[in-house]
């Protein structure tokens, strides 16, 4: 029997922004121990709410700032999202004031820093589990995929191979060769939703490289991206923010050879969406995790 939910405080934040309008907004309930064994509660929150993600703390031990975090889609259960980590590790800083925090979660321990500078909400930086990246089966992973995004093999970017990466959760990362192909994004919903349920996968991370190679094939002014991510299968048709997709893919990136020293990474994500969103990931050559940061802001309550 599912728990009564309407009286669950949910707090709305927006992460990967400064302001109210941009970013990706999360559910976040700091106290959800009353349904920490009612997964069908949560979900009903979750799609009452309507995000793309609400986060449950279940359990906690405020002494250590350890808490048991869940992430639920308004259709299901997701083992990991980094917006709404951000978005989280910001209430709570917003609470008890900024710090370190450790949230348990279904993918493993994830380590958040929390800072105020006075310039701005606060900023979280998540650690993110080891990642890992390995090239995506051409005929059944990456032609389906195409198919339902309708592009062709002629919209990627040669010099970034498709890949499944990994970082709590599988995520197909496909490059798009021009900015225009990211930004005409008109898939087929259904189609794709059934091919990542098939493999598995939590988004399809589009990008594009704002930079452009040089003639040895290296990078020339630092690592910025444009990102868009489809997300049938969490019920919503574009995340403005994937946390959990980014860390993949400095893991990714790490996975190619790209990375020869500590990189800093930018990602601008929801620029199509009207929800402009800002990305920071630190990625080094000899260490699988991902750092990724953000700020995040509550979202005022209408009425």
């Amino acid at each position: 029997m599912t728990a009564p939910t309407t009286d669950i405080d949910v707090l709305h934040y927006s992460a990967f922004t400064t302001y109210p309008d941009g970013g990706n907004p999360a559910g976040v309930v700091l106290d959800a121990a009353a349904l920490a064994d009612d997964d069908a509660a949560m979900t009903a929150v979750a799609a009452r709410v309507g995000y793309s993600e609400t986060a449950f703390i279940t359990e906690r031990d405020e002494a250590a700032r350890r808490y048991r975090l869940r992430y639920f889609s308004p259709l299901a259960e997701v083992a990991f999202c980094g917006h709404a980590t951000i978005a989280t590790a910001v209430a709570l800083a917003d609470r008890d004031g900024p710090g370190e925090l450790v949230f348990d979660t279904a993918s493993g321990e994830i380590r958040v820093e929390t800072t105020a500078d006075g310039d701005g909400p606060p900023r979280a930086t998540l650690t993110s589990v080891p990642t890992r990246s390995r090239p995506a089966d051409p005929g059944a992973e990456v032609e389906p995929t195409l198919a339902a995004l309708r592009w062709s093999a002629d919209d990627l970017d040669p010099a970034l191979p498709p890949h499944v990466a990994f970082a709590g959760n599988d995520h197909l990362v496909l490059a798009a060769a021009t900015r225009e192909r990211l930004a005409d994004l008109d898939y087929d919903y259904d189609v794709l939703e059934a091919v990542m349920r098939r493999r598995g996968w939590t988004t399809v991370h589009l990008v594009w490289r704002e930079v452009a190679d040089d003639a040895a094939g290296a990078f020339t002014n630092g690592f910025v991206f444009h990102a868009r991510d489809p997300f049938p299968v969490g019920g919503v048709v574009e995340d403005p923010a994937t946390g959990a997709a980014a860390a993949a893919f400095g893991g990714y990136l790490r996975a190619l050879g790209l990375v020869d020293g500590p990189t800093r990474v930018r990602i601008r994500q929801g620029e199509d969406m009207g929800r402009p969103s800002d990305l920071l990931l630190d990625v080094t050559p000899d260490e699988p995790r991902v750092r990724v940061s953000g700020q995040a802001v509550r979202i005022p309550r209408s009425g």
